[in-house]
């Protein structure tokens, strides 16, 4: 059993404005990390383009024709204030869900035993009915309920580790007894959501948020102490990762403090909750992370703990 990892080109082509944190640079440093030799016995594939029938699992068809119909044929166009479409916005966001169920089909299939997905642009902050915060449509959500309806699975958990609370997530599970979010992120933060007492209808909502300079010990501590005992007893038969690295020390966006051996602290902690409850299935899909050398050195830490699967 094998690490899969799946990308697409055309994820380069999701323009930004000049500035932006959010950039194609981001994907280009992850494939430069993940050239060292430590990485060669990783299985690398394209990540095919979703479906529309699966991003309406999570999304409404409106808000799919809305994304479809603001698509520009040049330039770049804001759907909100921080967050916009180029030409190759509308391909790139297909690729992400593509890769995110592509990623579940491996899983399921026992054709790899983990799987990391790395796109852009992210999508934890696409709620429902609308996009924002970078995010277009909820890669993670989609692949939970995705593995529901094409393999039967019953019980789906997220894991968020982004420093920003994913707001897209919670809003899409809520009310979804079947599905577990559970989230680090610090606070306050944008989108400013996220607060211990938001624990969705059914209790199925874990939220753990961090103050500034909390740093390694709370994240970790949060984890032990309130995400990992709920997650256990929910007992999900896959875990997807919403994988964020802009808690990193480094990273301009956020103050939390983390180094890359907390990424790989906590990457490892899920596959011992998945070995447990789902026969070691998990897909991680990459959302935040905008130092390049910060994103370089948490991701190769999360992947190489993936493959000591």
């Amino acid at each position: 059993m094998t690490t899969l990892f799946l990308t697409h080109a055309a994820c380069l082509e999701h323009d930004t404005p000049e500035g932006h944190p959010e950039r194609a640079d981001r994907l280009r440093a992850i494939h430069k990390a993940l050239s060292a030799e430590q990485f060669a016995p990783l299985v690398r594939d394209e990540s095919p383009r979703g479906a529309l029938e699966h991003i309406s699992l999570c999304h409404t068809d409106h808000h799919i024709v809305e994304m479809r119909h603001l698509s520009p044929s040049s330039g770049i166009v804001y759907v909100d204030g921080d967050t916009s479409m180029s030409p190759g916005t509308f391909e790139a966001a297909l690729r992400g869900v593509g890769g995110s169920t592509r990623g579940v089909d491996a899983v399921m299939k026992g054709e790899a035993h983990n799987v990391f997905v790395s796109t852009r642009p992210p999508g934890h902050h696409a709620e429902i009915t609308k996009p924002m915060g970078f995010c277009f449509f909820d890669n993670a959500a989609i692949a939970a309920r995705y593995a529901q309806r094409q393999y039967g699975i019953g019980r789906a958990a997220v894991v968020d580790f982004d420093v920003h609370h994913g707001n897209g997530t919670q809003d899409i599970f809520w009310g979804d007894r079947s599905v577990m979010y559970c989230s680090t992120h610090q606070m306050p933060l944008f989108p400013g959501t996220g607060s211990a007492g938001e624990r969705g209808e059914h209790d199925n909502i874990v939220n753990a948020p961090l103050a500034s300079e909390d740093g390694s010990e709370k994240f970790r501590e949060a984890f032990d102490t309130l995400i990992l005992p709920q997650l256990e007893r929910f007992s999900p038969e896959l875990i997807v990762i919403s994988a964020g690295f802009d808690a990193h020390y480094r990273d301009p966006l956020a103050s939390l403090n983390l180094k890359a051996e907390d990424f790989a602290w906590v990457t490892k902690r899920l596959m011992e909750v998945a070995d447990k409850t789902a026969g070691g299935r998990i897909v991680s899909v990459l959302e935040g992370g905008y130092d390049l050398q910060g994103l370089m050195e948490s991701v190769a830490a999360h992947v190489g703990a993936l493959m000591e699967a």
